[in-house]
């Protein structure tokens, strides 16, 4: 099968029941060189797409209640 064949079959298909899924990830470092920093990732898929964001942030709880992601209420908070 060629790749755009398998385009052509990818866009064909009927997303309309996939599952939304709306994610916070934090994974706080415990490096020691790296103290107060870790990692927000921000995930979204469903029905309307998919799209992933990630950041290495030094006050990670800092900047995320400051997104409009958490703001909303609608994405589930996961603290590695």
């Amino acid at each position: 099968m060629t790749r755009n064949e398998l385009k052509t079959m990818w866009f064909n298909f009927d997303h309309s029941k996939t599952p939304e899924v709306k994610q916070i990830t934090v994974d706080y470092n415990n490096n020691p060189y790296w103290e107060g920093y870790g990692e927000v990732q921000i995930l979204s898929d469903g029905p309307n797409g998919y799209s992933s964001f990630s950041t290495h942030e030094e006050n990670p709880f800092l900047y995320l209640s400051e997104r409009k992601e958490y703001l909303s209420g609608e994405y589930e908070l996961v603290i590695k």
